[in-house]
């Protein structure tokens, strides 16, 4: 994994990297209204998660017709204000129908975000997407912590540290380890999780994947069967796009 050189660097690459979308948009063709689709007795969609043989957490009607995948870094301010915005709504009136899938796939940016994603998987699939809403919430509490916790000392130190010890050092740092064990994610099971070099390894080499197959030039990007959609990098936007869709 490529070493940041420090955190005010990395600070300020995250200000300048790919945070944001393209201009340029593919048009999509209106579609006739879909029908609902009820979830199985005693469920609903929006409960409904499991983990992708893509690397990502699908919520929803696996056999949707609306498959909606959002590449997502959890240190984009972008995709913090998207999951502010659309969270509670693409649940209720997209997902819940049956007729719309919500798939994150964790696109890495620096270390802070590959600490954040393993704890956001580390109870597995069913609380992820609660995990994931609360550390977009919390992204600036993250950077506050990493910054009155020793800022670029304390995170170059964190760095030096071995793989299976460097995420933890992380994770502490940014305050992480206590916002799982507040979250009910016991501090041994949030280091075990930290410690998994596999799963690091893992989420390192899905964005490589995702940068070959996708050409992704930001984030949130937004695919929707399995195509990159422009200009969806709003909630409005996709919002728009979804009822253009029947959904």
């Amino acid at each position: 994994m490529k070493k940041i050189a420090g955190l005010s660097m990395m600070v300020a690459a995250l200000a300048l990297s790919a945070c944001g979308s393209k201009d340029d948009g593919n048009a999509v063709t209106p579609g006739k209204a879909l029908p609902s689709v009820a979830a199985p007795a005693g469920t609903s969609w929006a409960d409904t998660v499991v983990a992708t043989p893509d690397g990502g957490m699908l919520m929803g009607n696996p056999n949707a017709a609306v498959k909606v995948v959002e590449f997502a870094s959890y240190t984009c301010s972008h995709c913090a204000e998207f999951s502010k915005e659309s969270s509670e709504e693409i649940k209720r009136d997209f997902v819940n129908s049956g007729k719309v899938s919500y798939e994150l796939r964790n696109y890495i940016r620096d270390p802070i975000d590959l600490s954040a994603a393993m704890i956001a998987r580390c109870a597995g699939p069913e609380p992820f997407f609660p995990l994931t809403d609360q550390l977009f919430a919390n992204q600036a509490a993250i950077f506050d912590a990493v910054k009155a916790n020793g800022g670029d000392a304390a995170y170059q130190a964190a760095m030096t540290q071995p793989p299976a010890q460097r995420f933890v050092a992380l994770a502490k740092l940014a305050g992480l380890i206590d916002f799982a064990k507040q979250r009910g994610v016991s501090e041994d099971q949030a280091r075990q999780c930290l410690a998994d070099e596999k799963t690091a390894q893992t989420l390192s080499d899905n964005v490589a994947k995702a940068n070959d197959q996708y050409n992704i030039q930001g984030t949130p990007t937004i695919l929707i069967n399995g195509k990159v959609e422009e200009n969806l990098g709003t909630w409005p936007a996709l919002r728009s796009r979804l009822k253009e869709l029947g959904a």
